[in-house]
């Protein structure tokens, strides 16, 4: 290190590699709907060097506020102090993380393969197995969509690795509470 450099513990942290206590984090947001709000939350994760991984914002049911889920690896304790930052800024309604819940979730990814008349076959029966939709499909290449839990997507990326994919583009996860209890 340079003598006048000073070193950050959480980027050293960041370039240290996977350590035990970081886990995959998935948080809901309920928001008011204003400009700005966005890249206050993200100004949050990255004070921490904390990273977004995906982030997905809808409208709520109330047309002034949106629904944010961000999903985050890192270690707990850092998210504890976001969390706890997060709840503390004036447009922010709630902010909870749902890491260790039982939550149903789901993406949405679509994959664009290119293959030849005979890969064709197989590519179609590789979705046909993973239950996608086929949304377009041309002399050259095949267009699939796949909804469900992202392990999916992970798996039938896996698959399709094996033949030319073109683009692969995932929504990111999104998260709802089982039973009574509200995002």
């Amino acid at each position: 290190m340079a003598p006048n450099q000073i070193e950050n513990p959480a980027h050293a942290a960041c370039t240290a590699g996977p350590r035990e206590d970081y886990k995959k984090h998935a948080i809901s947001l309920l928001v008011s709907n204003k400009p700005g709000v966005l890249i206050r939350i993200a100004l949050v994760f990255a004070k921490r060097a904390y990273n977004i991984e995906s982030l997905v914002v809808s409208p709520a049911r109330e047309i002034a506020y949106s629904r944010m889920i961000i999903t985050a690896s890192g270690d707990t304790k850092t998210l504890e102090q976001i969390l706890k930052q997060l709840n503390k800024l004036v447009d922010v309604i709630s902010a909870k993380d749902h890491t260790g819940e039982v939550v149903v979730e789901r993406e949405l990814g679509l994959i664009k393969v290119r293959g030849t008349a005979q890969q064709r076959t197989e590519i179609l029966q590789i979705a046909h197995a993973f239950e996608c939709k086929v949304v377009d499909l041309t002399d050259n290449t095949i267009l699939l969509q796949l909804t469900g839990e992202p392990y999916l997507l992970d798996s039938l990326e896996k698959m399709m690795n094996n033949y030319e994919v073109i683009e692969f583009i995932r929504t990111g996860k999104v998260i709802v509470s089982r039973g009574d209890e509200i995002t």
